[in-house]
């Protein structure tokens, strides 16, 4: 196994009913920076949204489940990501449209997070990890 940590080498993918809106909300209200996007119109093939503290996720356009290598469904989609920012992220993500599952909180084990689905249906957890912010 490599030692390089210069690029993320886990990327979580999800698939889009309507991917170039679902991109269009997801720098908007979480901060995603679009990195790459293939595909003519409004068809997304592959694209990738960078994290500001590193890593990211990757999309696609619907596809049919048969024919999709993981058997994604738009909307299916879950994820944790580490900010440094909650409160003003959540504020963020629900004056762009994304409906809140969980109120922001601070938990247990000492992070500071929330829940909130976008259009799609897919959930995004938000938080400061236990404060522990990536570098």
């Amino acid at each position: 196994m490599s030692n390089n940590t210069s690029q993320p080498r886990v990327w979580p993918m999800l698939r889009a009913r309507n991917p170039r809106d679902l991109i269009r909300f997801l720098t908007e209200a979480f901060g995603f920076e679009e990195s790459v996007v293939y595909g003519d119109g409004e068809r997304v093939d592959h694209a990738e949204l960078s994290w500001p503290l590193g890593g990211g996720v990757m999309l696609g356009g619907t596809r049919d489940v048969a024919d999709d290598p993981c058997g994604l469904v738009p909307g299916t989609f879950g994820a944790y990501v580490v900010t440094d920012a909650p409160d003003e992220l959540f504020a963020r993500a629900v004056a762009a449209g994304a409906r809140p599952v969980r109120e922001l909180t601070d938990t247990d084990y000492g992070s500071r997070d929330f829940v909130v689905a976008d259009p799609e249906g897919n959930r995004w957890s938000f938080g400061t990890y236990g404060g522990h912010v990536a570098e």
